[in-house]
């Protein structure tokens, strides 16, 4: 493996100016191409601190030999050289936006005597206008078998098309009028050609004058008393009306727009883009990409979704730029809407400008149905990231390979079956609270969830993380000692042979451990857990690890997940361990970590609410839980309370008058209103000398 100082350019070498560079390895392949305004600072940035370095950066500088750059005059050259780079060498690090099938496009070969409509996926090609992309090739079927009423023009290939020429008689499609039958002479080219026009005028969004028309020709055809003319035009008004239903207009002034949605994590990103053309949604398409290193150090949300939209610009708009644009359209639309905008927002909207051939218009939709479109495009970008973490997490050859690299990477005697992982929440060192998540196979296991409330220390993470530990493996000792309240039991039925996998000894009599024998019920915390995983780095991982040498547990190991550059923490070593970004173990230890993070903040919040609510109504003389409760029960609300008068608190049972005076009271003094509770009391405050 290189030693990235062993080819680290002198900083004086490399130029302060806009410029691209490639990474390349000892082999000379091209690995890593990216831009950047200084190069001097970019190029720094990566001989830095190994152990400063994202998991992802550090794999690919010690897997490169060299590093060349090329500088160029503006960031718009930048850009252009960048993607075409990137599209020549194809290196390993770059974000890939590629779907693993092609969309299909409804496509109209103008380029032909007799233009055909068809079903086309792959690359543009010249002389052939395009519409869509679709979402599947049934929809665009369903399209044109009603618009061949209208429309009938030719749908067949060109062996069809011959073969009926030379017998002189049409195919299937000929003879039910859903073709004009240009293949034995019925219309000649221009006339079906004409016909071809309005197809594309109507699948342009000009379907209005249509419909005037066809409703038009059918009133006169009425008044002629030709009734089966009539009829004919009437069901092709209702064809062209349900077309058009099935491309609903979401903008009425006939917008031609991308909207992009995107949600990430720290090793996923999920983008949504939804084709506008016309006014209507015309397809969809979506994908799941590994974070590129350089997004994923970025701590600041809205700078990560503008990064994670300045590379998907680039990708997906350059590869579309290669393939040539179809007659009277363009493969950039006049206006893309994204969720937050990149870092060089006026050099991509020149790129795009170029690209298009007029301008772009690259922003954030504020209100209106633009806006209302991009939230629901959002919501499908993270609809679609949870369904991967789902499929990924219910795949049992996954899940099996994600213990086995974890138990194996730890040095653990087997794989971990069952997990536990320790996250504490906090206000600024108030209202302390601690989760404790299960796993077992990989799988969650709510019924073994528990919440803690932290007294000793406050504000500590080390010293709460110490106190949950030895809180919940005293109790796995069988030690009645420290009981809390806010621990509930283990619900029954959970004893099975996963009570031998978790490593507990079952000698002793016919009962384990872990069972009351008196009661048969399993006690609190009976099946310790072969790996512990605490929320956080070092100090934490060795605070948990002391606490379980001092109860003498030894079978239990432990580590810890930090979360700025997902490193796995191991007790007393110096370097972490570094899991390869695409590792199932990886993803199964943010998992927990996401869930122990989840069920905290949910408790979290629970508890601050409740503080928040009785904090004001305490130390009133003479109101304890029971009249806290029936006072919030009959005014619904602290905030209702707090408008009341004496005389309405005291119609409550149990409130007297004089605890009704004290209690609105304190309610005004909380509230920074002395004066009113005061006079609501009967007292006067003297507010000013004398």
């Amino acid at each position: 493996m290189p030693d990235p100082s062993s080819y680290r350019p002198a900083t004086g070498t490399i130029p302060d100016s806009p410029g691209v560079y490639r990474f390349i390895d000892p082999a000379g392949r091209v690995i890593y191409v990216g831009k950047a305004k200084s190069l001097r600072q970019r190029l720094n940035s990566y001989f830095a601190d190994p152990s400063g370095l994202h998991p992802r950066t550090l794999r690919m500088v010690t897997t490169a030999g060299s590093v060349q750059w090329t500088v160029v005059s503006t960031e718009v050259e930048a850009l252009q050289l960048e993607f075409s780079w990137i599209k020549e060498f194809d290196p390993r690090f770059n974000v890939r936006y590629r779907d693993d099938k092609s969309f299909p496009e409804l496509a109209v070969t103008l380029g032909e005597e007799f233009p055909r409509l068809q079903v086309m996926r792959g690359p543009h090609r010249k002389g052939v206008r395009y519409f869509g992309p679709y979402a599947h090739a049934w929809a665009i079927r369903e399209t044109l078998d009603l618009l061949l009423r209208v429309f009938p023009a030719r749908t067949c290939s060109a062996g069809v098309f011959k073969r009926s020429a030379q017998i002189g008689r049409p195919c299937l499609l000929g003879y039910i009028g859903k073709c004009s039958a240009p293949c034995v002479g019925r219309v000649n080219a221009d006339e079906h050609r004409a016909i071809v026009d309005d197809f594309c005028d109507f699948m342009a969004g000009k379907a209005d004058p249509l419909t005037r028309r066809l409703e038009r020709d059918m009133q006169i055809a009425s008044d002629d008393l030709d009734f089966e003319r009539a009829a004919r035009l009437r069901d092709d008004l209702g064809a062209v009306r349900r077309a058009v239903e099935k491309q609903a207009v979401v903008f009425g002034d006939g917008t031609d727009a991308d909207v992009i949605g995107v949600r990430s994590d720290d090793l996923l990103a999920s983008v949504q883009v939804f084709h506008v053309r016309g006014g209507r949604v015309r397809g969809q398409r979506g994908w799941i990409v590994d974070v590129d290193s350089e997004v994923a150090l970025t701590e600041n949300e809205s700078q990560r979704t503008g990064a994670l939209v300045e590379n998907f610009l680039l990708t997906f708009y350059g590869d579309l730029a290669e393939d040539p644009a179809e007659p009277g359209g363009t493969v950039v639309p006049r206006e893309i809407l994204v969720p937050q905008l990149p870092p060089d927002t006026e050099e991509y909207a020149s790129w795009l400008s170029g690209l298009r051939g007029s301008r772009v218009s690259l922003r954030i939709p504020q209100r209106g149905d633009k806006r209302d479109l991009a939230d629901t495009v959002g919501r499908n970008a993270a609809e679609a990231l949870t369904q991967h973490r789902l499929k990924r997490a219910s795949d049992l050859t996954a899940r099996s390979a994600a213990l086995t690299e974890l138990g194996a990477t730890l040095a653990m005697e087997r794989a971990p079956l069952r997990i536990e992982c320790i996250d504490i929440s906090h206000n600024q060192g108030t209202d302390v609270v601690a989760s404790l998540v299960v796993f077992e196979d990989g799988l969650p296991k709510k019924s073994d969830y528990r919440r803690f409330i932290i007294r000793d220390r406050p504000g500590d993470d080390v010293a709460s993380i110490a106190e949950v530990v030895r809180r919940r493996f005293s109790r796995g000792a069988g030690d009645p000692a420290d009981h809390d309240p806010d621990v509930a039991d283990i619900t029954t039925g959970q004893i099975d042979a996963r009570i031998n996998t978790a490593g507990i000894n079952t000698d002793d009599g016919d009962r384990p451990p872990g069972i009351n024998p008196e009661t048969g019920r399993p006690r609190r915390f009976a099946y310790p857990p072969q790996l512990l995983v605490v929320d956080g780095g070092a100090p934490q991982v060795n605070a948990a690890a002391a606490v379980l040498a001092e109860l003498g547990i030894t079978d239990v190991t432990v580590c810890g997940l930090a979360k700025r550059l997902e490193e796995v923490w191991i007790p007393d070593d110096d370097e972490p361990v570094i899991f390869a970004r695409t590792s199932e173990a990886l993803y199964l230890l943010q998992r927990l970590r996401d869930e122990a993070h989840r069920f905290a903040i949910t408790f979290h919040r629970a508890t601050r609410s409740k503080s928040m609510t009785v904090s004001a109504l305490d130390g009133v003389a003479g109101l304890g839980e029971t009249r806290r409760k029936a006072l919030l029960r009959h005014f619904g609300s602290v905030k209702k309370l707090r408008t009341a008068t004496a005389e309405e608190i005291a119609v409550v049972p149990g409130i007297g008058p004089a605890t009704a005076a004290a209690v609105v009271e304190a309610l005004a003094v909380t509230h920074g209103s002395p004066e009113r509770g005061a006079a609501a009391a009967g007292r006067t405050i003297l507010t000013g000398p004398g």
